[in-house]
C-alpha cells in the first residue's frame, strides 16, 4: 500500500490514521510543501493520496506559490487518474475547489468540539455507513467549500449548522472531510503553538482557551479514534480493496 501524503505544516500530519498505516507497514511518501518539497511527477505509482490541513488558505497562491502545482496534481490524481483521495480541512477545501466549487470565508468560524450531522446518503456510503447519525469532532477552520450543488458527481454526506459540506465525496473514490477526525492525544497542544491557529482559537473562544479546548478534545478522544479506525478500515477494504 503506497500512500502519498501532502502536508502544509509539519505538525499537521494524518495523526492517528498515520499510526494505523505505520502499523500496517504502509509505504508512506510525505511531501512537506511548505518546506519546498515537490510532488512526484509520476502519480500513477501511488494507491492513494492524503491531503492534510494547514494555516494557509486555498486562495493564497501569491504567498504560497506551490498551491498552484498542488491543485494541478490533485486534479490529475482525482479527476484524471480516478485514484482514492482523502482530504482533511484544507485538503477538503482543495478538493472542493479542484472539482468546481469555491472556498469562501464562513459566516462564523467553527473552532472547538462541535457536532456533525450525517445525511441519509451516508447509509449507502462505503466509508461512513457504520457511523452514527451524529458525531462530535474537532473543528478548527474559518473557511469552507460552497457551490458544489451543480456537480452531479458530488454527494453530500454530512453537514453542521454552520457548514454545509462537512463531508462530501466526488464520484466514489475521493472524499473531502472538513473536520479533524484524524486527531490524537497530542494534536491540540501541538497545533496551539502555531500562531495562526492560536489567534483563531482565542478570537473564537477567548484568552487561555487552549487548555479548555484540549480538555474537551481528550474527553472525546476515544470516540474520535474509534471513528478513525472505522474510516481507515473501510478505506482499505472498500476503496483500496486490500
Amino acid at each position: 500500500m503506497k500512500i502519498l501524503i501532502l502536508q502544509h505544516i509539519k505538525i499537521e500530519d494524518p495523526g492517528y490514521i498515520k499510526d494505523l498505516m505505520i502499523k500496517d507497514k504502509a509505504e508512506l511518501t510525505t511531501i512537506e510543501l511548505d518546506e519546498g518539497e515537490k510532488i512526484p511527477k509520476d502519480l500513477s505509482k501511488f494507491d492513494a493520496m492524503f491531503c492534510m490541513g494547514g494555516p494557509m488558505d486555498t486562495w493564497m497562491e501569491k504567498e504560497y506559490s506551490w498551491l498552484i502545482d498542488e491543485k494541478k496534481k490533485i486534479k490529475e490524481f482525482v479527476v484524471d487518474l480516478k485514484k482514492p483521495y482523502l482530504g482533511f480541512c484544507l485538503g477538503c477545501q482543495l478538493l472542493g475547489e479542484v472539482i468546481g466549487g469555491k472556498v469562501v470565508k464562513s459566516n462564523n468560524p467553527e473552532i472547538g468540539m462541535l457536532n456533525i450531522n450525517f445525511s441519509q446518503n451516508k447509509n449507502s456510503d462505503p466509508l461512513f455507513s457504520n457511523f452514527p447519525e451524529n458525531i462530535t469532532s474537532l473543528q478548527w477552520h474559518s473557511y469552507e467549500v460552497q457551490g458544489l450543488e451543480s456537480n452531479d458527481n458530488v454527494t453530500l454526506l454530512a453537514s453542521s449548522p454552520e457548514t454545509k459540506y462537512q463531508i462530501f465525496k466526488y464520484q466514489n473514490h475521493a472524499y473531502g472531510i472538513q473536520f479533524h477526525i484524524e486527531v490524537k492525544d497530542t494534536t491540540v497542544s501541538e497545533w496551539g503553538c502555531v500562531p495562526e491557529y492560536k489567534s483563531a482559537l482565542e478570537k473564537q473562544l477567548g484568552t487561555n482557551a487552549l487548555e479548555k479546548f484540549n480538555n474537551e478534545a481528550q474527553i472525546n478522544m476515544k470516540n474520535m479514534n474509534n471513528y478513525s479506525n472505522i474510516l481507515y478500515s473501510k478505506f482499505k477494504s472498500d476503496i483500496l480493496r486490500i
